[in-house]
């Protein structure tokens, strides 16, 4: 794509002669130079959320330390999910009917980043007793800010990159936020364990959301052009709502490569989500691992992401899709089991590295093959659809895995989640029969 456009830049030069050459030259460099920059402002904002992401690390592992129960902890993960299941869908209408959505976009997200500096000062002050529910409310005004960044991240991001753009503008991106955050995990591993407890997780929250104005100050700079409004229908309203909820659902049947992509995604999420508060919880009471070694753990992950963003790009260029979808989806599914296998904290610290490197092509595959699936005029409408499903699993799910790990054990729960994606794993292994995932969209209308 890159000779694509310097051959267009050439001919354009070639024109010089003529009257309107001079002007579609200033704004194709004027176009060029304004992608350049979002580029850029993206790959910044990353490292704002980086910092950010090192916090969330903490979070439910600060949330165990305080005595919070299995059931409370697992609620960390789920609270999203119920938010997001009621509006998803509202928001996604909502920012439909924005002329830009980067200034929600960039708002929205420093009110999340902002709730890590109010759980420190908040459990500050509130005595010992309610901290736990302190931190469980503040993450639950948390969500609908989250619902509004997980709806508008996509599009944002989509509208970008462009169709040809996404793994090379999400592999920057990511690698950019991972090298943030394992370089500052690691670092606030080793604060947390110079200071006393709870003063410890308090200062860094407080410290690490200061990457939420790093991510304002640049996400809000990104420069997309406004998307045409359609004009308002004089019709009474309740006609207005019942035309429109079939209008929407017209629309969604009307592209079966996103509900076939969709439905699959949601079963490999579920397994995902199922594991996500077992994971502190298994490191805390199970391996007994302390502060530095829980941020090893995640280091070593994040560390090795980098590795994956740069190598999975090269991988579906010359494999496909499919591929690195079945490849990642498969190795990701053997994860939590290796886990629950051991109690040697190295070895989990070995087995999320290995980890890490087929989760960054899982991200890069699942946005990816997603957003191809979408008709680019209804971004906001798809992407809030696809977020209301995996906001489905993660209602559940993380609460079945803190009950299993009541009944169970950690270990036995992790058991199950590694079961539930290789489910994933196998619908979307059997869905292709020998197509690529590109062929199985050039079905869909939206193609």
């Amino acid at each position: 794509m890159t000779v694509a456009r310097e051959w267009t830049v050439v001919g354009l030069q070639s024109t010089v002669n003529y009257p309107m050459s001079d002007k579609i030259l200033t704004s194709s460099n004027e176009a060029l130079a304004v992608k350049k920059r979002n580029f850029r402002n993206v790959q910044i904002d990353a490292v704002g959320i980086g910092l950010a992401s090192a916090a969330a690390t903490f979070l439910p592992v600060f949330l165990t330390r305080l005595g919070a129960t299995n059931v409370q902890v697992g609620l960390l993960s789920s609270m999203p999910g119920v938010t997001g299941l009621i509006l998803a869908l509202v928001v996604g209408r909502f920012l439909q009917t924005r002329r830009n959505v980067v200034p929600w976009f960039s708002l929205a997200r420093l009110m999340v980043v902002s709730s890590y500096a109010l759980t420190g000062v908040v459990t500050l002050i509130v005595p010992a007793q309610h901290r736990v529910l302190a931190v469980l409310a503040i993450w639950a005004a948390a969500t609908l800010p989250q619902t509004m960044t997980a709806v508008a991240f996509s599009v944002v991001m989509n509208a970008v990159a462009g169709p040809d753009g996404r793994y090379a503008l999400m592999s920057r991106r990511w690698s950019a936020l991972g090298l943030t955050t394992a370089v500052t995990t690691l670092i606030v591993g080793q604060v947390l364990n110079l200071l006393g407890f709870p003063l410890n997780y308090q200062l860094v929250f407080l410290g690490l959301s200061l990457g939420g104005l790093i991510s304002y100050y640049f996400s809000s700079r990104i420069n997309l052009p406004d998307v045409p409004q359609p004009p308002r229908s004089p019709r009474p309203l309740g006609r207005m709502l019942t035309q429109g909820v079939k209008n929407y659902v017209l629309l969604i049947r009307g592209q079966p490569a996103f509900t076939a992509f969709a439905a699959k995604r949601f079963v490999y999420l579920s397994g995902v989500a199922l594991a996500a508060p077992l994971f502190p919880i298994y490191f805390v009471r199970e391996v007994n691992a302390s502060d530095a070694w829980i941020g090893f753990i995640t280091t070593s992950q994040t560390f090795i992401l980098l590795i994956g963003y740069f190598l999975w790009p090269r991988v579906s260029r010359r494999r496909g899709g499919r591929f690195v979808l079945l490849c990642t989806t498969l190795a990701m599914a053997f994860y939590p089991a290796l886990v629950a296998l051991t109690h040697r904290v190295w070895l989990i610290a070995l087995f999320a590295g290995i980890a890490g490197i087929f989760q960054a092509g899982l991200d890069l595959v699942f946005f990816d093959e997603l957003m191809k699936t979408v008709p680019i005029e209804y971004s906001a409408t798809f992407v809030s659809l696809a977020q209301s499903l995996q906001y489905l699993s993660t209602i559940a799910a993380p609460m079945i895995g803190t009950l299993l790990a009541d009944q169970i054990e950690p270990g036995g729960a992790l058991l199950v989640s590694a079961v539930l994606r290789l489910a994933g794993f196998g619908l979307f292994a059997l869905g292709g029969r020998g197509k690529s995932i590109e062929e199985q969209f050039s079905e869909s209308p939206a193609s």
